[in-house]
């Protein structure tokens, strides 16, 4: 199966993106640490940080290379793409944070080639992407193809179907694990909450019909099966960008 839905019909797109956005909505990267008490009252909790805007991991012609792979990923149409929602803000300072340095992971060696059933086996984040970006630029040049960023969409999907297919031999990392990241990543900042800086304005939590972090729902329980309209919001309270 191909992972990424830039050539399906719209509401197959829409679809797809809505079977999947469970994941990424409940499974953000670098996971932060809600704290209040029980019950809970009026500013007694602690919210979250927002996202450092100014922390950043990509230069240039690596960030222009994950906007362009991110909007493959998740096309505009009515809906926005993945990097109007943010999703390379997201991916860059994830990258830059502890999430990017491998923090989560044992990186001690001796190092094996691992199970697909043992998770993520590769170095750290930050890294796989650094290299991964630079062997598909690098393997462009040589052979005197254009950068990703200028090429034309249908071979962007070629060189990305090839990735995640395992097809797409790189040199110093492993080209289906740096794509299967990327996706990941992707639907995280799309569908994450957007105090982890993506999903601005939480656009894809109203494509959805996901209403975000609301504490209390009991005054809906008796609603008579009708559908309920909610303004969708975080857990850093209304957040519009």
């Amino acid at each position: 199966m191909k992972y990424f839905p830039g050539s399906l019909g719209h509401f197959t797109r829409r679809g797809f993106l809505v079977g999947i956005s469970s994941v990424a909505i409940t499974a953000p990267l670098a996971a932060r640490e809600y704290r209040g008490g029980i019950p809970w009252r009026p500013k007694e909790a602690v919210p979250p940080d927002a996202y450092d805007p100014d922390a950043r991991f990509f230069d240039d012609g690596e960030r222009a290379f994950v906007t362009a792979a991110v909007d493959r990923l998740i096309p505009a149409d009515e809906y926005p793409s993945a990097s109007e929602l943010g999703v390379v803000d997201f991916i860059d300072a994830q990258l830059a944070g502890s999430y990017g340095r491998g923090e989560i992971y044992y990186m001690e060696g001796p190092f094996e080639d691992g199970l697909p059933t043992q998770g993520y086996q590769a170095q750290a984040p930050a890294l796989l992407y650094r290299q991964a970006i630079a062997d598909i630029r690098d393997g462009l040049a040589r052979a005197g193809q254009p950068d990703f960023v200028d090429l034309p969409p249908e071979k962007q999907d070629m060189l990305l179907t090839a990735l995640s297919e395992g097809e797409d031999e790189l040199e110093h990392t492993d080209g289906r694990t740096f794509f299967e990241t990327l996706w990941q990543n992707t639907l995280e900042g799309y569908f994450g909450d957007p105090v982890h800086g993506g999903n601005r304005n939480m656009e894809a939590w109203r494509m959805i019909g996901f209403p975000g972090a609301r504490y209390d729902y009991r005054p809906y329980i008796d609603h008579g099966g009708e559908p309920l309209s909610f303004e969708p919001i975080s857990v850093g309270g209304r957040m519009v960008q």
